[in-house]
């Protein structure tokens, strides 16, 4: 999954996104309230943690923008402010959840695990496509109840296809849910990656199916 973090304390958001990226998530980190909206014209994220005291526009102000233009991408705040008050305030702006300074880190990844599953409508912790299953909390793949060990790559997009399965995914999206900016990989290695998926794949009940001008969808067969 990749996460939009909207934080402005330096060491808050290192460790967010360091913790985070061992966990597998692709986290990109803006620090200002007015890079929230021109983050998420650029990238289709999957959920956006969003600190309340941010600078140049605040957390309720930037929330309210959100929801006043239709975005309904889930919204976990980040906030030392635990009064009963603020919670339904920031309940009633449209944030889907909140959390409360200090936290763990488990309880973060878990909360956003969450998030995503509720707003694809998915009652398990587990992302399915027919026979193919991602459990969100092992992190693992199992096809047919079978376990299914795939290398990092595959495993990375194969992850990012069935998060959003039933959707395309263009290369471009898929780079970006399933890699850090810093690998630097070109387009091609979807190519690449997929073909060697659709190998593994065959004669599981489920497969990739290339959409001409869209991209790659991840359905079942």
């Amino acid at each position: 999954m990749r996460i939009l973090l909207a934080e402005d304390t330096r060491e808050l958001g290192e460790w967010i996104t360091k913790a985070l990226r061992e966990l597998a998530y692709y986290v990109d980190w803006v620090d200002d309230g007015r890079q929230v909206g021109r983050a998420l014209d650029q990238e289709d994220y999957d959920a956006l943690i969003l600190d309340l005291g941010l600078p140049g526009i605040d957390g309720h102000a930037t929330l309210l923008r959100l929801r006043a233009a239709d975005h309904r991408i889930p919204v976990l705040v980040l906030t030392a402010r635990d009064s009963l008050s603020e919670k339904v305030k920031t309940l009633n702006e449209g944030a889907d959840d909140f959390l409360i300074k200090p936290f763990a880190l488990e309880e973060l990844a878990a909360r956003l695990t969450a998030l995503v599953r509720r707003s694809r409508g998915i009652e398990f912790p587990r992302f399915a496509c027919g026979p193919l299953l991602l459990d969100s909390v092992t992190k693992h793949f199992s096809v047919n109840g079978a376990p299914l060990a795939l290398p990092p790559r595959e495993y990375a997009v194969l992850r990012a296809l069935i998060v959003k399965s039933g959707q395309p995914l263009s290369k471009h999206e898929i780079l970006s849910k399933a890699f850090q900016d810093g690998d630097e990989l070109l387009p091609e290695i979807v190519e690449v990656v997929v073909h060697r998926l659709r190998k593994r794949l065959e004669g599981t009940g489920v497969r990739i199916v290339t959409m001409r001008g869209l991209g790659y969808v991840l359905e079942p067969v």
